[in-house]
């Protein structure tokens, strides 16, 4: 496949003669988007919800595989479509109503790209404070982060085949760089945690591992999976997504988790500052190294984000071409970046806020679409091309209402430690809820989940293929 130009396809199906490659493929570009340091950073929150050593690794594994079989599952459709996710929404909210769901995908995409590269441009100045220390804090952070605009946008431009292709090297890089990092920081590691939350802890963990990860990509699985043949085998296309999303992060999990055990006050820093407090401790030989994996891993991430929230807003209906689309996200995030780096004092605040709601929408959005994927599809993902194109039913009652009921009550049954947000979510506790174990589990999520679905299947219950 030629990654010199310009990918030309925007939402429309993928030409049969253009589709090719095999599941496996799909390893890379998921592992490469979810390799980078910050999922160190990700064992030391699950562990600060009350959990010991074993608890914390076996919730945050099992979220992480939960939540990424979901974005399998949805890469299932793209294979047999050639039709990208938000494209593939159209089926079950209707080609005007589908424009709610991509506008809030889009949303979530441009967030995310917005928190990895102003991460990438964090851990680039403090690495280079102790590299170059004459550099000025906020012109090491400025550089940085128009370095990882730059690379982001212009990747992200060129789009699918290249994407593939530097995800895969990207990974290798990653891995090898990561391990040696490990190494280095082995005297740090430990086990004396104790478990001391209940219930609630353990749930807690779990959803909040689903949010971090798999709940964050749903949106985009059949992005990456369009390009594949028709006939690619649905069980793989599911297990090569899953294993590529959710396994590199499972290693860094454990590290952060052990990391926390050994070393309270550095994994406290690197809660609030991942990849600066975790360089803290390496040689200065290695701090080279160091910065360009920690960049690299954000922005392999936000490369993935920036291409599918190109995808979304042609979902939207606006009347530009892909690589336009992407110039355009580009711009917000750069914004939204420079706002975080430059203007907000509570990036963490913030973004956990942003999880827990994002969090409950996807979740909604996920069950519609594998319900209607799985009941309504002849051969359990076939999609009829008139449902996806101008002219189609211009709304689906059934999967908006599904939409907004389940969302509305998933976030009313969520809370916020962002004084911000906390003013319009959890509106369905009393105080002392919000306050108990149940509330700190944010069961609003997996409420969002089961009853979108249900909700569908109910409404859709006699309507025929």
């Amino acid at each position: 496949m030629d990654t010199t130009g310009v990918e030309r396809n925007g939402i429309n199906a993928v030409p049969q003669a253009e589709r090719h490659g095999k599941p496996a493929d799909l390893f890379w570009p998921w592992a490469g988007s979810n390799l980078s340091l910050f999922g160190v950073a990700f064992g030391v929150y699950i562990v600060g919800l009350g959990l010991g050593v074993v608890p914390a690794i076996a919730a945050g594994a099992l979220g992480y595989l939960l939540s990424f079989a979901l974005v399998g599952l949805v890469a299932i459709g793209g294979s047999r479509s050639g039709v990208p996710t938000m494209t593939l929404g159209r089926a079950p909210f209707g080609h005007q109503g589908n424009k709610l769901p991509a506008a809030l995908s889009y949303v979530s995409n441009v967030g995310w790209e917005i928190v990895l590269v102003t991460l990438s441009a964090q851990g680039g100045a403090a690495i280079l404070a102790r590299v170059a220390p004459g550099v000025p804090r906020t012109t090491a952070t400025a550089v940085c982060f128009a370095v990882a605009a730059l690379v982001t946008i212009v990747v992200g431009v060129y789009g699918h085949g290249l994407i593939m292709r530097v995800q895969r090297y990207l990974t290798y890089a990653f891995v090898a760089l990561t391990v040696i990092y490990m190494v280095l920081m082995l005297p740090k590691l430990g086990t004396s945690l104790e478990t001391t939350a209940g219930w609630g802890g353990w749930l807690g963990a779990v959803i909040f591992a689903m949010t971090l990860l798999g709940l964050g990509w749903v949106n985009c699985g059949a992005d990456y999976s369009r390009y594949l043949p028709a006939d690619s085998p649905p069980r793989s296309v599911a297990l090569w997504t899953t294993l590529g999303g959710a396994l590199p992060p499972m290693a860094l999990l454990v590290f952060g988790v052990l990391l926390a055990g050994g070393d309270a006050k550095l994994a406290g820093d690197a809660a609030a500052d991942p990849v600066g407090a975790l360089a803290t401790a390496l040689p200065t030989w290695f701090l080279l190294p160091y910065l360009l994996t920690a960049i690299g891993g954000f922005l392999a991430g936000a490369i993935m984000d920036i291409y599918s929230s190109g995808l979304s807003m042609l979902a939207l209906g606006v009347p530009v071409r892909r690589h336009y689309a992407v110039l355009i996200d580009g711009l917000l995030m750069v914004l939204g970046g420079y706002y975080l780096l430059f203007v907000s004092d509570s990036f963490f605040g913030t973004f956990q806020a942003f999880l827990a709601v994002i969090g409950v929408v996807m979740a909604a959005w996920v069950a519609i679409f594998l319900v209607d994927m799985w009941r309504l599809r002849a051969g359990g993902g076939a999609y009829d091309e008139r449902l996806l194109r101008p002219g189609a039913p211009a709304l689906n009652a059934a999967g908006l209402v599904s939409l907004v009921v389940a969302s509305v009550v998933g976030l009313g049954l969520i809370t916020s430690a962002d004084e911000n947000i906390a003013g319009f979510v959890g509106f369905l506790m009393s105080d002392e809820l919000k306050a108990s174990t149940f509330g700190a589990a944010n069961i609003g999520v997996v409420i969002a989940l089961v009853l979108a679905g249900a909700l569908y299947f109910g409404l859709t219950l006699r309507r025929r293929r």
